[in-house]
C-alpha cells in the first residue's frame, strides 16, 4: 500500500543553509500548526560550523 499524494495536513520540507544555500536536511511540518517558516540552527557540514537554516521546497 503506497500513500496518497493530496493535500495532507503534514508537508515534506527541506531546511537549506542561509550562508551556503545548500539542502542538508529534510524533516516533515504540521501545516495547520505551523503556518509561518521553519527557521532553525543546524549544523553544516561545508562550513564545519552551526548554521540558520530555513524552510525551502524539495525539488
Amino acid at each position: 500500500m503506497g500513500k496518497k499524494k493530496g493535500k495532507g495536513a503534514v508537508e515534506l520540507i527541506a531546511l537549506v543553509c542561509e550562508e551556503t544555500g545548500i539542502r542538508n536536511y529534510t524533516t516533515t511540518k504540521n501545516r495547520r500548526n505551523k503556518q509561518e517558516k521553519l527557521e532553525l540552527m543546524k549544523y553544516c557540514p561545508i562550513l564545519r560550523r552551526h548554521t540558520l537554516h530555513k524552510e525551502g521546497k524539495i525539488k
